[in-house]
């Protein structure tokens, strides 16, 4: 390990992506701590704990929702476009899916596309957000709410979320990792600080007493902790299928590396799988990569859209018994909204993971490589057989994710007396491990490109 930092920090490409990054999440940051002119937060933060779905979108901000800021939306709307964008890819419109086919070039019309896409989502969800936001809060907007003031820090909302997608594409350009994602781990790891003061006050220097704080506390870390060594194990864990092949000169790599089938239990980047194509090292390149949970992260993030998008409706008329009714099924802070939650979010792994994965072209890509799977026909068996293996590892993926997913959601209602910001687990972590996880693969790509470079130089 030591080695493999001395390595990364001596080379002077890597350690200037290194400091870019590190430049890009200080901008970020600062970003976040901005609120727009003519706002009062006072009431706001509170208020945000209170509802679990925008609790959500404020972590996914980094923090910025809470301080009206102007990188509040963060990179949502982004990530709302190009997964529209790429479900419409998928054989629904055919131009859409003809540029998926294209290349490079139709990549970039599509990124096009998906950019255009994002400034009306962000443009829309600002204004919704300013307008539901300053009636329920009616000191938020200083000096009354006007039509005028709302289109103002509605456009600062939308040009700041699409800063953040530029500020992304200048790290994958010249930084570490997938921009999009390091922007969104970036948030939530500066919120982390923020979450265990709030755990040490209410624990330690609250009403209880040092010593029991002191080991509540240690269970809480021992928790948290407990909690990422079960994101980073389904981030990581694999169906592997033996592949024998009928010519030896298809793989030259190690057998023990080529010749099974990856079949992931959720695969290990959490939004690079919608941005980024795969960072795997060379030998890993052999794999026929058949990603089980490829949906990963995105499927709660569906669900949490779909039951947001209702109540953010629902701002703009005036409250009633129907209304107030809604808001308890789709609010995330009753056992019935959290079961309807779970169940959105076993539906959207399916149905992602069917749409990523087609166990007909892989089969089909298979008997092309002049590759199978020992004791399986080619053909139409090979295909039932992913098929009933990718059914199965699925759904322990999609429950494991439902399981983190709804984690800091129940706690709140188990343990009321709990400050929201100490509600463990759910999209943050999930999200924080996947991009960690392909970052360091990323930086061990670097560093043996350089390392062939050097040899072949010398």
């Amino acid at each position: 390990m030591a080695g493999k930092i001395k390595a990364m920090w001596t080379n002077k490409d890597i350690r200037n992506r290194i400091l870019f990054t590190l430049f890009a999440f200080l901008v970020y940051r600062l970003g976040s701590a901005i609120t727009v002119p003519d706002v009062n937060t006072a009431d706001l933060v509170n208020g945000l704990g209170e509802n679990s779905l925008f609790a959500m979108l404020n972590l996914l901000g980094g923090g910025g929702l809470e301080q009206f800021s102007v990188f509040a939306l963060g990179v949502t709307p982004y990530i709302t476009a190009s997964i529209i964008i790429q479900l419409l890819s998928m054989d629904v419109i055919p131009h859409l899916t003809e540029l998926s086919k294209a290349g490079a070039n139709g990549r970039k019309t599509l990124d096009k596309y998906t950019r255009y896409l994002a400034v009306v989502f962000a443009f829309v969800q600002s204004f919704s957000l300013v307008y539901g936001f300053s009636k329920t809060y009616t000191g938020l907007i200083v000096g009354g709410v006007t039509i005028s003031k709302i289109l103002y820090i509605a456009t600062i909302f939308a040009a700041g979320s699409m800063f953040l997608v530029w500020i992304g594409d200048q790290i994958s350009m010249k930084g570490i990792g997938n921009g999009i994602s390091m922007v969104i781990m970036a948030g939530i790891v500066g919120r982390m600080p923020q979450q265990f003061s709030s755990a040490w006050s209410s624990l330690i220097t609250g009403e209880s007493a040092p010593t029991y704080g002191a080991w509540l506390f240690a269970a809480y870390i021992l928790v948290y902790l407990l909690i990422i060594i079960f994101v980073t194990l389904i981030n990581t864990a694999e169906r592997r299928i033996p592949i024998q092949y009928t010519s030896s000169s298809i793989s030259l790599s190690k057998p023990s590396e080529a010749n099974y089938l990856p079949l992931k239990v959720n695969s290990a980047s959490v939004i690079p799988v919608i941005f980024a194509s795969s960072l795997s090292k060379p030998s890993e390149a052999n794999y026929l990569p058949l990603k089980v949970n490829s949906a990963s992260v995105i499927p709660v993030i569906f669900a949490s859209s779909l039951m947001m998008a209702p109540i953010q409706v629902a701002s703009f008329f005036p409250s009633n018994d129907f209304i107030k009714g809604m808001q308890k099924w789709l609010g995330l802070q009753t056992w019935y909204s959290l079961i309807i939650y779970v169940l959105l979010i076993l539906f959207f792994t399916f149905f992602y993971t069917k749409m990523q994965i087609n166990p007909e072209k892989v089969a089909e890509n298979l008997g092309k490589s002049g590759s199978y799977i020992p004791s399986i026909r080619p053909g139409t068996e090979t295909k039932d057989y992913i098929n009933r293996v990718l059914s199965r590892i699925t759904v322990l993926g999609s429950i494991a994710l439902a399981i983190i997913a709804v984690m800091p959601h129940i706690m709140p209602i188990i343990w009321p007396d709990l400050p929201s910001s100490m509600a463990l687990g759910g999209t943050g972590m999930i999200i924080v491990v996947g991009v960690a996880i392909e970052t360091v693969r990323q930086v061990q790509g670097l560093i043996t490109q350089k390392s062939y470079k050097k040899y072949y130089e010398d």
